[in-house]
């Protein structure tokens, strides 16, 4: 199995960091693969399917690129950057693909294919296509939804923040696919191959979620970074809001209550609401007054869920509304 060491001091300098370049290449792999993780993806990928299949009949050597580079064992290096761990747009990310020497790109292509280059990528402005396919796709396909995946993957590293507050890395990690767990003594395993140990103690270790259920390791200088699929119960989004239900409590504090299927704690809520802080604990407490919901403390959380009435006042308005 591949692992990767490291000291105290970089396991405490740790960080969670959203990319939106590294939610681009996932959902660009999604696509590629055609394969959804549930209905609301399964949605997604069937209404953009016809562009993506467009855009890539129109241009056999991107569709090329991308296929080999991304959908085999091994991602191209140059298509999936290590992030450099500061907070940067789609723009700022994307130049570090397009920054890429062609014989760089060449190479990493070979590695992915696991033999010669196919004649059609054997040429200089591999980096340019590839930074120009990722730009179309964010803008086409990924952009427009960007302000809830944010929300999704912020709550998910609040809770795998508050796991590894109060359990470590072991529980910080324990449901990551792919062969990715906590071995102990400074061990992080990365995958299951039979790769030799790594060292990065004093390197930047950097966790990035993405919504769609894709994953990969790299690393650059002193950047090692692991790209995971975020939770479960937060990467589907969640039902619509019944519009009755709306009018009844209000939108704000409606959405709220659906979204307490599972328990969730208030900070997880703001993120996945777009609410303010105040705002989220105002609908709490109304709802907590009404019995609609309750709470119990894990650890130093507080997590919040409805209660059989509120179960049965949201499943109510959904009969109703179908």
């Amino acid at each position: 199995m591949g692992w990767w060491r490291m000291d105290a001091d970089t396991l405490a300098g740790g960080r969670f960091v959203v990319s939106p370049l590294a939610e681009t290449i996932a959902c660009l792999q999604a696509f590629l693969t055609d394969q959804a993780a549930h209905p609301a993806e399964r949605a997604w990928l069937d209404a953009g399917m016809p562009a993506f299949r467009a855009r890539t009949a129109a241009d056999p050597v991107d569709a090329l690129l991308a296929r080999v580079g991304l959908t085999g064992d091994w991602n191209a290096d140059f298509l999936t950057p290590t992030p450099t761990g500061e907070p940067r747009d789609f723009a700022a990310e994307v130049e570090q693909v397009r920054a890429a020497s062609p014989d760089t790109a060449r190479a990493d292509l070979a590695v992915s294919a696991k033999g010669p280059l196919p004649p059609l990528l054997d040429r200089p402005d591999l980096p340019e296509r590839a930074a120009t396919l990722y730009t179309w796709f964010w803008a086409e396909l990924v952009e427009p939804t960007w302000p809830r995946r944010r929300r999704v993957l912020e709550a998910d590293i609040v809770a795998r923040t508050d796991r590894l507050g109060r359990h470590g890395w072991a529980a910080a990690v324990a449901d990551l696919p792919r062969g990715k767990r906590w071995l102990g003594d400074g061990r992080l395993q990365v995958n299951t191959r039979a790769y030799p140990p790594r060292e990065i103690s004093g390197n930047r270790l950097l966790l990035v979620p993405v919504t769609p259920r894709r994953g990969w390791v790299s690393w650059h200088d002193d950047r090692n970074a692991i790209v995971y699929p975020c939770a479960g119960v937060l990467a589907e989004p969640p039902a619509a809001t019944p519009e009755a239900l709306a009018r009844l409590l209000g939108p704000g504090r409606a959405a709220v209550l659906v979204l307490l299927d599972a328990p969730k704690s208030t900070t997880q809520l703001v993120a996945l609401t777009g609410q303010g802080l105040g705002s989220v604990g105002r609908h709490l407490k109304v709802l907590l007054d009404a019995r609609l919901v309750h709470r119990r403390r894990a650890g130093r959380s507080v997590l919040y869920y409805r209660s059989p009435a509120g179960d049965a006042l949201v499943h109510a308005q959904k009969e109703t509304t179908a």
